[in-house]
C-alpha cells in the first residue's frame, strides 16, 4: 500500500526548475529526470522506512541517474516531500523547511 504524496511548495518549485533546466540541455531529458524522481518518490511512498534517516525524522532517496536526492518526512498517513535537491547545493536550504 502506498501513502499519498504531498509536496512542500519549495520542493515543487525545485522539481519544476530542475526539469526545465534538463529540458534546456537536451530535448526529452526533462522527461527522463521526472521519471527518475517519480521512481524515487514512489519508493518512498511504498516503503518509507527503508530509507536512511538523515536528520531527525527526515529521510532521503538518492536518484540513480541524476545528482539529486528526494528528502521527505514519513507521516502516519502521507509522505511529505521537503526537497528535490541537487547534491552540490547547501543542505541548510532544505533543512530550513524541516
Amino acid at each position: 500500500m502506498s501513502l499519498p504524496i504531498t509536496f512542500h511548495r519549495a520542493a515543487s518549485a525545485e522539481f519544476i526548475e530542475a526539469s526545465a533546466w534538463y529540458e534546456g540541455k537536451r530535448l526529452g531529458l526533462a522527461l527522463e529526470f521526472i521519471a527518475e524522481i517519480d521512481r524515487c518518490i514512489s519508493l518512498a511512498s511504498k516503503n518509507p522506512l527503508q530509507f536512511a534517516v538523515v536528520r531527525e525524522d527526515i529521510r532521503r532517496v538518492i536518484s540513480n541517474r541524476f545528482p539529486y536526492s528526494v528528502y521527505f518526512r514519513a507521516e502516519p498517513h502521507r509522505i511529505v516531500v521537503l526537497a528535490v535537491f541537487h547534491g552540490s547545493r547547501d543542505p541548510a536550504i532544505w533543512l530550513a523547511r524541516a
